[in-house]
């Protein structure tokens, strides 16, 4: 069985997934590009790197399994509290009030960028049933480069060990009590849109109010970062909010964000400083 990958391998490998999706495999994380290549060597009985290199290379959907196996998937509802509190308390109002002033449609579209297993979409439509006001509604697009998370998310299935967080009150009212866990409540999935998508392509996605994009950029180098970044500026609405990681920053970086340092957490607005 192979133990390692060689330089060579490690270096092909790591090449064809930063053009492919962006995401940078350093020297410090080399390990983990190296056990996803094994592992997937094992599970289709390849033989060699070179092998599965000629494979994923010729196969878009044997490339996405890949690029899925890449990633890491960590999440929770509810993570990151503070950032909830400020959509509640800051954004969502502001939101509200700049489409009156521009007469626009009464629609809150929201993006979920690098979704995983579905608990910050869920956590995010949970609270938009509860805070919507009458005559207004909105709609959440979901994406993420794993087929596999996207699977999880859109059944809506959530072991015991996974509510952690998610309060009684919510518990009650958007989920289901099954054998196991909790099942998400059809009003609450209906009002999200699970889709595939890599963040090195234009989603084509545009007027967006809301985007949260958390703790995905740290697997991306800073020119990877500012692609990323530049085209949700052009893909949201004239005043509009952009949420990324607590340990992220565009501090330094050449984008026409503005930073928002509210009383609940920091975040980032198009068009929204006077």
């Amino acid at each position: 069985m192979l133990e390692v990958l060689s330089d060579a391998d490690y270096e092909m490998f790591r090449k064809l997934i930063y053009e492919e999706s962006g995401i940078t495999f350093s020297a410090t994380n080399r390990s983990i590009l190296d056990s996803r290549i094994k592992e997937m060597l094992r599970k289709k009985s390849i033989a060699t790197p070179s092998d599965y290199y000629a494979l994923v290379t010729k196969n878009t959907e044997e490339m996405k399994e890949m690029l899925d196996s890449c990633t890491t998937n960590l999440t929770r509802f509810f993570r990151n509290q503070p950032h909830f509190d400020a959509f509640i308390n800051y954004v969502i109002p502001n939101v509200i009030e700049n489409k009156k002033a521009a007469g626009f449609d009464r629609t809150i579209k929201i993006w979920s960028a690098g979704c995983s297993t579905g608990e910050e979409p869920y956590t995010i439509a949970m609270i938009m049933k509860d805070i919507c006001p009458p005559g207004w509604d909105f709609k959440i697009t979901a994406s993420d480069i794993s087929m596999k998370s996207l699977m999880t998310a859109q059944q809506g299935f959530y072991a015991d060990t996974k509510m952690d967080g998610v309060p009684a009150n919510y518990l009650t009212k958007y989920f289901t009590k099954v054998d196991g866990g909790y099942q998400i409540k059809d009003d609450v999935k209906s009002k999200i849109h699970f889709d595939y998508h890599n963040l090195k392509n234009d989603s084509g996605a545009r007027n967006l109010d809301v985007i949260f994009c958390r703790n995905v950029l740290i697997y991306f180098d800073e020119p990877a970062q500012l692609t990323v970044i530049n085209r949700f500026y052009n893909s949201m609405a004239p005043k509009s909010y952009l949420f990324i990681g607590h340990s992220e920053s565009l501090f330094g970086m050449n984008t026409q964000f503005e930073f928002l340092k509210t009383q609940w957490a920091c975040l980032y607005g198009k068009g929204t400083k006077a």
